[in-house]
């Protein structure tokens, strides 16, 4: 079965193979070249342009919209359909009820899926997994020419010793923790601290960082900036992230805030001067 999939915008992830479209179809594209058209939105916000595309490729072949916002379970993972080739899930969902994270509702209490071979990492919480399938993803990924990536994030709180050995074992680009809450400053500075401990050098660019939610109700710019630079001051790189979501679209001036601890040369330069 040929399936066309589609896009609403083009991230680092999506996939680049013939099949794979972001936006409408060309005026080349004819019925009956695809069996199906499945329109892929992962984020809420996309949800008007993902039904406009589907309205767009109807007059192709049958339209199934899916994808993480519409809030469905995802399935088993399929290298290279959704995500370009390269990323691999090995886990889905997560044990926590955080805040400001649907992942739990959608796919419930992490599971534990086969292991396919990739070097960027985009489960929700691999750290939650039983210690013979974190071992075993270690395993695959060391099997991996590329540079290793965790884009999907470690829980901090879960964070032991042996994880970061693990870490040292690789071909390391970068792993990702989260700060997304007050409570879990405390855990991040454990689990940098253990990090250290295991030979890995304060303030690289591309090694241990952290996803810094900004820009939620009743945020300021202020507050966000103490907990980016407490971030800094670990020696922990922080990466920004916006807070949005179906009912909340952040304005222009946290947009441009998010530049400043987004863009790598810029954060780079707050390193050095911190």
């Amino acid at each position: 079965m040929k399936i066309a999939r589609v896009f609403p915008r083009r991230t680092k992830a999506t996939p680049d193979d013939d099949l794979a479209f972001v936006g409408e179809p060309d005026m080349f594209m004819r019925p009956g070249e695809v069996d199906e058209v499945h329109v892929s939105i992962a984020f809420t916000w996309d949800w008007k342009r993902g039904n406009e595309l589907a309205d767009a490729w109807l007059k192709i072949a049958p339209v199934f919209i899916g994808g993480p916002a519409t809030g469905e379970p995802a399935g088993e993972f399929v290298p290279g359909r959704y995500l370009r080739h390269g990323f691999t899930i090995t886990s889905r969902g997560c044990p926590n009820h955080c805040k400001h994270c649907f992942v739990p509702k959608r796919d419930g209490a992490v599971r534990e899926l086969p292991i396919h071979e990739g070097w960027i990492v985009q489960d929700d919480n691999l750290l939650a997994c039983s210690e013979k399938h974190v071992l075993a993803v270690f395993d695959m990924l060391r099997r991996q020419k590329q540079p290793v990536e965790f884009s999907g994030g470690f829980e901090a709180r879960r964070f032991q010793p042996w994880h970061a050995e693990a870490l040292r074992s690789l071909r390391l680009y970068q792993v990702f923790f989260a700060y997304d809450k007050p409570g879990d400053f405390e855990p991040l500075a454990a689990a940098a601290e253990i990090c250290w401990r295991a030979g890995f050098k304060k303030g690289t660019t591309h090694s241990i960082r952290a996803y810094v939610l900004i820009g939620y109700d009743g945020d300021t710019f202020d507050a966000a900036t103490m907990r980016l630079e407490a971030v800094l001051k670990l020696g922990v790189i922080p990466f920004a992230m916006l807070f949005r979501d179906e009912t909340h679209t952040p304005d222009k001036s946290w947009k441009k805030f998010l530049r400043q601890w987004a863009r790598p040369t810029i954060i780079c330069a707050k390193v050095k001067a911190a």
